[in-house]
């Protein structure tokens, strides 16, 4: 029997439908963390704006506190970037995801050359007592090592213990409103919690299904930067749902796995810098439409908003250049807009320009302004 055919169309309302998208949730926030399977989190404010987008009634407040009771850590993961993920998500995440964050220091010229030849058990020994001792930065490290290390460039070093040892980055660093430096400690240290044994990538896969799927081996790989991943699906198959996409790829899904109505409406959303609902497949088609803009190409990283589910420009805080000046949020359309949709776009920023000032209650919210060039 042949495989049921999706379009476009339907992979993009299911994208937004599994990513909390189509319209706000009420859930707590770190369900909602633990669901999306952590979120992107390189800039302090864009787990909280990420959850902006995606619950109703969202309090910042509640995920700082779940990172202050080290519930949730923030933690190099999926694809080498900073995730924020439940502890529980972290100790389980880690071993799955550590070839990556291999593959990452010694295929990499610019720090393999740094520990060519070193035994690097004994700098990780001295690295855990340090971050272990107080949480310390990088530079903190290759201070540190520079003094005591004896073979190797501290530079390099202090990345090695950054990747090889299950580093986390301790708050304040990622509080809203606060934040701080990100200085390095211990998943053990902080959270009393170690690493698992299992570094089994089928279950993270399946987890990575019910948030972004259908997907292709390919999309999987993209996401976490996991290699090799054909022969793990392959012994997944019997207990998976098969798709095809109108290009004919074959894309793979849990079988309770949801597929949303094609005709279901999309609200306009604001997204952060490196959202994961557009970082997490390889043809980023179903998010991230086609557009005439070269310097962007398909590969945003960039804040963004959406209409009708798919990116339709980018948007950016601008601090304000003077004491007791408003910051500006700046909104720059990639498409034209029709006069109903840029009233929503509008409405929506000024309300992210509100939720953006509970950061710091002194300073005046933030005024909405479109790019020159809109």
């Amino acid at each position: 029997m042949p495989e049921p055919v999706l379009s476009q169309r339907t992979l993009n309302r299911t994208l937004l439908a599994r990513q909390l998208l189509l319209e706000p949730v009420l859930m707590d926030p770190l369900d909602a963390v633990e669901h999306l399977v952590g979120l992107q989190a390189q800039l302090p404010t864009s787990p909280y704006i990420a959850l902006r987008a995606r619950l109703a009634r969202f309090e910042p407040a509640a995920l700082s506190t779940a990172m202050e009771d080290r519930r949730a850590v923030r933690m190099v993961l999926m694809r080498g970037t900073i995730h924020l993920v439940s502890t529980d998500d972290a100790a389980a995440i880690r071993p799955v995801i550590q070839p990556v964050l291999d593959r990452e220091l010694f295929a990499n010229r610019t720090w393999s050359r740094g520990i060519e030849g070193v035994d690097v058990e004994p700098v990780l020994a001295l690295g855990r007592a340090l971050v272990e001792e107080r949480p310390r930065t990088l530079a903190e490290l290759r201070t540190e090592l520079g003094a005591q290390a004896t073979h190797g460039d501290p530079g390099s070093l202090a990345y090695a213990i950054r990747n090889l040892l299950p580093t986390l980055q301790a708050t304040p660093r990622g509080l809203w409103g606060r934040s701080g430096d990100a200085r390095l400690t211990t998943l053990d240290a902080w959270t009393g919690r170690s690493i698992a044994a299992e570094a089994d990538p089928e279950p993270l896969l399946r987890r990575y299904l019910r948030a972004f799927g259908p997907a292709t081996v390919g999309d999987m790989q993209a996401w976490s930067r996991l290699t090799g991943l054909r022969p793990v699906v392959e012994r997944m198959r019997p207990a998976l749902r098969t798709y095809r996409d109108e290009r004919g790829r074959e894309l793979f899904d849990l079988p309770d796995g949801v597929i949303s109505d094609p005709d279901l409406p999309a609200r306009v959303r604001f997204l952060p810098d490196y959202d994961n609902a557009l970082l997490s497949h390889e043809d980023r088609s179903r998010i991230i439409p086609s557009l005439e803009w070269p310097e962007l190409g398909d590969n945003i990283t960039a804040p963004v908003y959406l209409v009708d589910g798919h990116v339709a420009g980018i948007w950016k805080l601008e601090k304000a250049t003077r004491k007791g000046e408003a910051a500006r949020l700046v909104i720059r359309p990639m498409v034209e807009h029709a006069s109903d949709e840029h009233a929503e776009i509008h409405l929506e920023a000024e309300s992210l320009a509100a939720f953006l000032a509970t950061a710091d209650p002194a300073a005046p919210v933030p005024v909405v302004r479109w790019h020159e060039d809109a």
